[in-house]
């Protein structure tokens, strides 16, 4: 039983460690691309920057919390590295009736749900994250034509608390 306690818990240290190892904040700055994949693995998607740079993008939707974009220079350096889903989202890049749903996929990635609700003539977007160890949901609401016009954030009533 011993043995068997120990390799549980060698187990449980590897995989905090290859999770910390796998977390793009720990992404130095001036990293290659080449590095970034190392320590990070494939992205979920990738997508061209302005300029010629290049955005790998992380994302733990639609069963996690987290999306991570990694910005590379045309060069193939790391110049930046956000977390799109950390509250509060008040720095929010969205641009008002001006962004697109490509748009918003280079900010976001892929949604946890695509909705549409009687009271607006369009998609509803949604992302989950967390407020203060709260699941909450990211809306972002898209005209007929694909442009956003709205974008909001509220409670996730798909996640029971407590137990039940």
């Amino acid at each position: 039983m011993h043995a068997a306690w120990t390799l549980g818990v060698a187990a449980t240290v590897l995989c905090a460690l290859a999770g910390c190892a796998s977390d793009p904040a720990r992404l130095p700055i001036g990293s290659t691309r080449t590095q970034a994949l190392q320590q990070l693995g494939k992205p979920t998607a990738t997508y061209a920057l302005p300029g010629g740079g290049e955005r790998l993008q992380y994302s733990r939707e639609p069963a996690g919390y987290q999306v991570d974009n990694v910005d590379l220079d045309a060069a193939g350096r790391v110049v930046a590295v956000r977390s799109m889903l950390t509250y509060p989202l008040y720095d929010n890049p969205i641009q008002l009736n001006k962004w697109t749903e490509a748009d918003v996929l280079r900010a976001y990635g892929k949604p946890y749900q695509v909705t549409r609700v009687s009271s607006f003539d369009g998609a509803v977007w949604s992302w989950q994250y967390i407020d203060n160890y709260m699941p909450r949901l990211f809306y972002v609401y898209f005209n007929p034509a694909g442009v956003v016009v709205r974008y909001d954030t509220g409670e996730n009533p798909q996640i029971e608390l407590g137990g039940k």
